[in-house]
């Protein structure tokens, strides 16, 4: 009877216990400001669930597109304030806490997209991310190509010299700043949202995005010319948090890094294909299409903005300059 009972007393205590899981399942916030309809969301998607994949379902990351966590600004700051685990961002905002890796913005560091993806696999990038994750704690594990940024216009131009007094809607940063300002533009920081109005009142004559914003935000309904400046080779970067970095295994790490990667070259791609279409579009919507001769507005920028100026190295520029385009 003794033993019997005694069985029965360890019996239900077992059952009073609550079932433990296989293995943990860690949650984690991934953010940025991108549509859905875009491949830098779709891709996100892909990756989070590949990384689930990959890790036995340990991590659940659940991705907020579209500024659903905030602007721009504000997802790169909780990557400190543990509000987000991991974000896809301009660099230019990263360089806030680490100016030199933000040397992706001067104008006309970079050639073309071969030029900027050779860049993302390159010794330079590894150090500048390197010297940014020993200021924040915060990893930087890949780059996306966005887009070329180019300038559309009501007021043709195909020289640096007769950009001078063009009205042209460009971002509050100097490095956007720096080729419109150097050709004697005068420059409006309207708000993006603003933008298709402000052009279509006349409050500014020009602004410069990637043609696929260009398309995507039909400022080609109330722009004339396309002008392929060429100034910027614009991307983005997959940013892991300091306090997620620190919680991963080294083998995770590995996990996170090479589906971020992967993501990036995907989506990179998808921008590649579009772009290609769009020149052809425009025109058969009507607008001209002018080419410029870039060197005459690189010679413009380096007179009148130093790299210095913009907190970035000329050592790092020169390193990037001798990289050999990838073919696309």
């Amino acid at each position: 009877m003794t033993r019997r009972f005694a069985f029965g007393l360890f019996a239900a205590a077992a059952l009073a216990l609550p079932a433990l899981p296989a293995s943990a399942q860690t949650k984690l916030k991934w953010a940025h400001v991108y549509e859905t309809s875009e491949p830098f969301h779709t891709q996100s998607v892909w990756a989070a669930q590949e990384i689930a994949k990959r890790t036995n379902n340990r991590y659940q990351i659940d991705v907020y597109p579209a500024s659903q966590l905030g602007k721009e600004s504000d997802i790169n700051q909780g990557l400190s304030l543990g509000t987000v685990d991991m974000i896809i961002s301009g660099p230019s905002f990263a360089a806030r806490s680490y100016p030199p890796v933000g040397i992706g913005y001067y104008p006309y560091v970079f050639r073309d997209a071969g030029h900027l993806l050779a860049y993302a696999k390159s010794d330079v990038f590894r150090e500048l991310a390197a010297g940014y994750a020993e200021k924040t704690g915060n990893h930087m594990v890949a780059l996306t190509y966005y887009g070329i940024r180019q300038t559309s216009t009501n007021k043709p131009f195909k020289t640096c010299a007769e950009m001078k007094g063009l009205k042209i809607r460009v971002p509050d940063a100097p490095a956007y700043l720096a080729m419109p300002r150097s050709c004697g533009a005068n420059t409006s920081p309207i708000a993006f949202a603003e933008v298709y109005l402000a052009l279509q009142n006349g409050t500014v004559d020009a602004q410069e995005n990637p043609l696929t914003t260009i398309e995507a935000k039909k400022f080609y309904e109330v722009q004339k010319n396309i002008v392929l400046t060429g100034h910027i080779v614009d991307h983005l970067a997959t940013i892991i948090s300091k306090q997620l970095w620190a919680k991963l295994s080294d083998e995770d790490k590995k996990i996170f890094g090479a589906v971020a990667e992967e993501a990036a070259v995907r989506a990179s791609g998808e921008i590649l294909a579009k772009e290609k279409e769009l020149i052809d579009s425009f025109k058969q919507k009507g607008l001209a299409v002018t080419e410029v001769n870039k060197d005459e507005f690189k010679e413009a920028v380096m007179k009148n903005v130093t790299l210095e100026s913009l907190g970035y190295r000329k050592a790092d520029f020169d390193r990037i300059q001798a990289l050999k385009s990838e073919a696309m």
